[in-house]
């Protein structure tokens, strides 16, 4: 019985392994060295391969509903377990955390989740509400879309917090074997914009992590 998706993905596939065997067969024998941990939205507009020009093995990929890291002490069994295995087996030098505007999940802060039907949902956009909250008590001003886009930047700052709170992410960090990026990709405007902290504001542009 064959499989819609692999008939319709064949003629693709039999390019991508023409121009990338090489490379996949390099990999497969040698194991993988990436160069960043990539963070980001599960949402199926997010490519990260493709907004970074990135080959295979060049990205170690965690992907969630906004792109959330749970602070240390409310630690997730799968994400831990991602951030383990790129510090500790991998050493990856860059970490990256990538929202983006229109997210489904940052959307969702604005209507009440039925926790009978979706409690995982629920549960877990309690992990971003700080960023909502952080936005509507010191940015109160802002138009609806100031606002969401707002949330989405803040959320980034909150999940690098996060991120900051694994005492093995820190210890990387104190040791200069981390650097750690924060980015917004605009869907609309088709950018990308990373995180000042020094100005605590998102600039356009897209810095890469060396050799990319």
């Amino acid at each position: 019985m064959s499989d819609p998706f692999l008939d319709r993905s064949a003629a693709g596939r039999r390019d991508f392994f023409e121009k990338q065997g090489e490379l996949l067969q390099r990999l497969a024998e040698q194991g993988q060295s990436p160069e960043a941990l990539f963070v980001g939205c599960s949402d199926s507009r997010v490519v990260p391969e493709q907004l970074l020009g990135a080959r295979p093995g060049q990205l170690f990929m965690l992907r969630n509903i906004a792109n959330t890291i749970p602070p240390y002490w409310q630690t997730e069994i799968s994400v831990v377990a991602v951030l383990e295995f790129a510090l500790f087996e991998l050493r990856v030098p860059h970490a990256i955390i990538c929202g983006h505007t229109d997210c489904g999940g940052v959307l969702g802060l604005e209507r009440q989740i039925d926790i009978t039907r979706q409690p995982g949902l629920a549960r877990w956009l309690d992990l971003v509400r700080p960023a909502q909250r952080e936005v509507d008590f010191y940015q109160s001003h802002l138009s609806p879309a100031e606002r969401h886009r707002a949330i989405v930047e803040r959320n980034v700052i909150l999940q690098l917090r996060n991120l900051q709170s694994y005492p093995f992410v820190r210890q990387a960090l104190e040791a200069n074997r981390l650097e750690l990026h924060g980015w917004v990709y605009y869907l609309k405007e088709k950018q990308i914009g990373t995180y000042d902290l020094a100005a605590d504001r998102f600039v356009i542009g897209l810095p890469t992590p060396d050799n990319f």
